[in-house]
Formats: C-alpha cells, structure tokens, sequence
C-alpha cells in the first residue's frame, strides 16, 4: 500500500465511525481524529513519507511491529500504546480499516460509559443495548 492509499483508508475508516472529529490541533502538516476529545489517529507526514499513528493494546503493537516492517512503535507517542504505519506492501486495505477501528474501540473503552458513541464489546450504541 502507497502513502497516498494509506492515508485515504485511514481518512475513510476513520470519518464512518459514531462521533468522530477531524481537528488539526499540530498545524496544517497533521490531522487528528477524535472521538468525544480523545485522541484515537494521528496522520502526518515523517521526512516526506506518510504515516499514521494509532493506539494499540502493548501485545498486539509488540506482534505487529515484530511481524511486520510497515509497523513501528509510535512515533512521537507512548511507544507502549501506540504504533505507527508506514507504506509498504505488507500492509492492505483491510488490516488498515481493522486497525483503524481496533484503535477507535479502546478509546471508546476507556471513556465513561455514559459518554461512550458505542459499547466496544457489543460495537453498538448504548442506548441500543
């Protein structure tokens, strides 16, 4: 996957979920997606190459860097919490929107439950349940 691909599928993914906003609270060089003020994707570009940052439970980001070089810890972030993508062929569309959507989840996990857009164990809404 390009640079350009990466960051259209993150964009994409991201902007489908419950309660999402697009900020740029670093300047016009990154853009940042919340949910309910909390941080969940970071895109930018590194030395001209784009990347993009998201959360990640410590075992999975520790399996996803050591299995693939796309994934690094993150970059300017909690290395333990976050990863970080860059292009290359080990990546697809669809490990980009599962990520995308896995770190949107433990977001929404840690916010009060009142405050929750969706209950990340059902991946339904609150009032739905």
């Amino acid at each position: 996957m390009d640079g350009a691909a990466l960051h259209e599928v993150t964009v994409r993914t991201a902007l489908a979920l419950p309660a999402v906003e697009e900020t740029q609270p670093f300047g016009d060089e990154s853009v940042v997606y919340k949910v309910v003020g909390k941080m969940f994707v970071l895109l930018t570009e590194l030395r001209g190459v784009p990347i993009v940052n998201l959360k990640c439970a410590p075992p999975h980001g520790a399996a996803l860097v050591r299995d693939h070089a796309e994934v690094s810890p993150g970059w300017h972030m909690s290395k333990r919490h976050w990863i970080t993508l860059a292009p290359g062929d080990g990546l697809d569309e669809s490990m980009v929107e599962d990520l995308v959507a896995n770190s949107y989840e433990l977001v929404v996990a840690g916010l009060p439950r009142a405050a929750r857009p969706l209950d990340p164990a059902r991946r339904a809404r609150p009032e739905d349940a």
